[in-house]
């Protein structure tokens, strides 16, 4: 990217919901944000933007992935601020959908910005062009959409509209600026109502309404039925609506209705009456306090429109249709719910036949190819797959078939044709050559924008080829690969194949043989996981049969073998990366504590959660802090590590995970000098450039440490004291008293004297000793026995 396009500080207009939270995404990804809003004449003037700020970090799921990142958004109004927009390389119009409003501020904005600055409005559905049209000739061309979708730090979608005036190279400019520095996956929408995720995701709703009333359901049920049944997120339809806020979905279906007066579907555009009634009494959803839903109590509670009332809210399906929910055989699946007398199935045909016959007639207007609507519905509303690919799977001419027929017996929400492209013979719409665009009348590729590059397995559509790489090693356990790209093989890939990517005694076989392979013959090796969490742990369900035969010397084997992994991975003579995504959760954890450096996706959950199952972290986790406590303390004037160690030991007894890799970070699991990086599909290709870098400077790994100084008894007994404290007052149980008591002695090397210069192999076997004896404790085996029957801890 040139110079005049690097985006250096942004500006957000309006500190409502949404402008807050992209504030804060854009803090996420450390940027510094000037957050405007109105002025107040009270002495207060930046009040508002100060309030929204101050809320972002009291907000569930967190905006911020750090508390302390909101030290990145300044406060502005636009009564005093204005010149500040000089500053700034971006500005993101995000306030009230009224374009009256919006022009207005344009005309105050436009003098201040700066000839290379782009304006982007994050509006959800008014018309881009118009909007375009309030602003000065020579902005236009910097002028687009950007519509992210809520809320921004965890939905992938973002969709980017241009106006006519839009200049393609600042349109591939932001395009590469969202995608890399903000995370997003970009789906450039047309200058369409509502443009595309909300245009098919609302009118989804509207059908799923239109459908629960014709089959006499209950809001509940139909939230069974529309959830994980069918691959959508459990909020399902309506609770979805809750979240989203009654009156803002009311406003887009109003969009729609105004927008789209001759459109087949211009009956179903319409605000049912139940829903209206509820706004007007203020009942907006989650935000009011309750919608649909509300919560008494601990009891949740959803409208019952035949009791006029709220009741208890159940969810009871017909036990025939849940079973053919369960068909692996999507086309039998499709056929048998069509052909299913009971209303539940009825309900789940008729949803899904609308919103492929919906799809099918405005994929010309609404999109380029059928590719942007299967993507945004994956990255805006959570689907599993996109209607087209549900479509594909099940069988496309039979579905497309049956779809004709009920239109033509009256069945469907609109008598509008399917067209003729559907007849050819396709078995789908998404091949290796592209998608189909109905506009074009042929396949599209994929963008071919340079920062694509750097996604090595972007999300694949159903027909579209799978890249895996090629193989250099696999067994049932592991496999170790490079990328296709790679001609010289110069960086090795292990991935683990096990369910969680869990670590059983042949994982840790694996990553030897693995390690040693790559320093035979490659210059770094990455640690990464295709799909799935980075690793979830410790295979639990490997130790089983040991722990019930009393088997404690070959569990402690196990341990020891663990251990020599991790040490092994530490001292390789090449560089070994951790490209984490997603979970690394105890020996996961350990893994990459372990690794010459560790790249993160910034959704990454990592933490020693052991406690969690009555064990300690005896992977080498406990030891390597111990480590790093010494080392700090060399550079103060008491040389004690025990400041270091006491925020530690607090972390892995309560078993905490980290909210973000920044949040690993402030917590000691990553290091300063291991990278966020804000996509999660660009994790492999800067690991990789690491693994490399690091290569380059003719890498050699740390010599062992002969000196490590530890707390020892001294230690142990100042963290006892909090603990006999917390046990007193009833906040931990007798066993997490002592399990916690071992993760000080871990952390502390032991009982030996305070000062006392140990080395690796003896914190590794104090570790080892306690993980062993806890697991000879009843109560441990109880709660190993819960997580594995129910994947939840115990508390006992």
């Amino acid at each position: 990217m040139s110079e005049q396009r690097f985006i250096r500080k942004i500006a957000v207009l309006g500190a409502g919901v949404m402008g807050a939270q992209i504030a804060a995404h854009c803090a996420n990804a450390d940027i510094p944000v000037l957050l405007f809003d109105l002025g107040q004449a009270d002495g207060a003037p930046n009040a508002i933007p100060l309030k929204a700020i101050a809320g972002l970090k009291k907000l569930e799921p967190a905006p911020l992935a750090l508390p302390a990142l909101a030290a990145h958004i300044e406060p502005c109004n636009y009564n005093q601020h204005l010149p500040r927009l000089a500053e700034c390389d971006l500005v993101i119009e995000a306030i009230a959908e009224r374009s009256d409003l919006k022009a207005a501020l344009y005309a105050r904005i436009a003098p201040h910005l700066l000839p290379h600055t782009m304006l982007a409005s994050n509006t959800s559905g008014l018309s881009i062009n118009d909007l375009a049209a309030a602003l000065p000739a020579p902005l236009r061309p910097r002028f687009c959409g950007v519509h992210f979708f809520n809320p921004p730090r965890y939905m992938p979608l973002v969709e980017l509209i241009p106006a006519r005036d839009t200049a393609p190279d600042s349109l591939d400019a932001l395009e590469t600026f969202l995608t890399t520095a903000m995370g997003k996956n970009v789906v450039r929408a047309q200058d369409t109502p509502n443009f595309v995720a909300n245009r098919v995701g609302v009118f989804s709703m509207l059908a799923t309404m239109h459908h629960t009333a014709q089959f006499g359901l209950g809001f509940d049920v139909v939230d069974t039925l529309t959830g994980p049944a069918i691959g959508r997120p459990k909020s399902a339809t309506y609770r979805t609506a809750d979240v989203v806020g009654l009156d803002t979905l009311a406003h887009v279906i109003k969009t729609l209705q105004d927008q789209l007066p001759d459109d087949p579907w211009a009956a179903v555009y319409r605000t049912p009456d139940w829903l209206a009634a509820l706004i007007q009494q203020g009942a907006l959803g989650q935000k009011a306090g309750g919608g649909i839903y509300r919560k008494v109590g601990k009891t949740i509670r959803v409208l019952d429109l035949g009791l006029g009332n709220y009741r208890d809210s159940e969810s009871v399906l017909d036990s025939e249709v849940a079973a053919l929910l369960k068909l692996k055989d999507a086309g039998e699946k499709f056929t048998r719910l069509r052909a299913h007398p009971h209303p539940q199935a009825q309900f789940l045909w008729a949803i899904f036949r609308d919103v492929f016959h919906y799809c099918a007639v405005h994929l010309q207007a609404i999109a380029e190819s059928a590719r942007d609507i299967d993507c945004a519905m994956r990255w805006g509303f959570g689907w599993a797959e996109g209607p087209f690919e549900t479509w594909a799977r099940a069988g496309w001419q039979a579905v497309a078939r049956a779809i004709e027929d009920d239109i033509k017996a009256g069945k469907a929400l609109s008598s509008a044709p399917l067209p003729a492209w559907v007849f050819d013979g396709r078995s789908g719409v998404h091949q290796e050559a592209g998608s189909w665009s109905a506009r074009e009348g042929k396949n599209l590729p994929r963008s071919t924008l340079a920062v694509y590059c750097r996604q090595y397995f972007p999300d694949r559509l159903l027909g579209e080829r799978h890249d895996s790489g090629i193989t250099l090693h696999e067994n049932e356990a592991i496999r170790l690969w490079h990328t296709a790209d790679d001609a010289a093989a110069e960086v090795a890939i292990l991935s683990f194949k096990s369910k969680l990517a869990t670590i059983g005694p042949d994982v840790i076989e694996g990553i030897m043989q693995s390690i040693a392979q790559a320093e035979a013959r490659h210059r770094a090796l990455v640690i990464w996981q295709p799909a799935g969490p980075f690793c979830a742990g410790a295979n639990l369900k490997s130790l089983k049969p040991l722990l019930e035969a009393g088997d404690f010397a070959a569990l402690d084997a196990v341990v020891a073998d663990f251990q020599r992994m991790s040490q092994r991975i530490k001292y390789a003579r090449i560089p070994v990366v951790a490209a984490v995504s997603g979970l690394a959760l105890g020996g996961g954890c350990e893994v990459l504590m372990h690794c010459a450096r560790v790249v993160a996706g910034l959704e990454s959950y990592v933490g020693l959660v052991e406690p969690g199952v009555g064990l300690i972290p005896a992977g080498g986790g406990c030891k390597e802090f111990a480590v790093r406590a010494s080392n700090l303390a060399q550079r103060t004037a008491n040389l004690d590590p025990f400041a270091f160690i006491a925020p530690i030991f607090q972390t892995i007894a309560m078993a905490t995970a980290s909210k973000s890799a920044r949040h690993a970070q402030t917590l000691g699991f990553m290091r300063e000098a291991d990278q966020v990086v804000m996509h999660p599909h660009e994790v492999l290709f800067i690991a990789r450039a690491t693994a490399l870098a690091l290569a380059d400077s003719a890498y050699r790994p740390a010599l062992p440490p002969r000196e490590i100084t530890v707390c020892g008894r001294d230690g142990i007994a100042a963290l006892e004291m909090m603990l006999i404290n917390m046990r007193e007052g009833g906040m931990i149980s007798e066993h997490d008293y002592r399990v916690s008591r071992a993760v000080a002695e871990a952390l502390c090397g032991g009982e030996v004297d305070t000062g006392t210069r140990v080395d690796e192999d003896w914190l590794l076997s104090v570790e080892r000793r306690l993980f062993i004896s806890l697991l000879k404790t009843e109560k441990t085996q109880a709660r190993i026995q819960h997580m594995l029957d129910t994947g939840k801890p115990l508390r006992n």
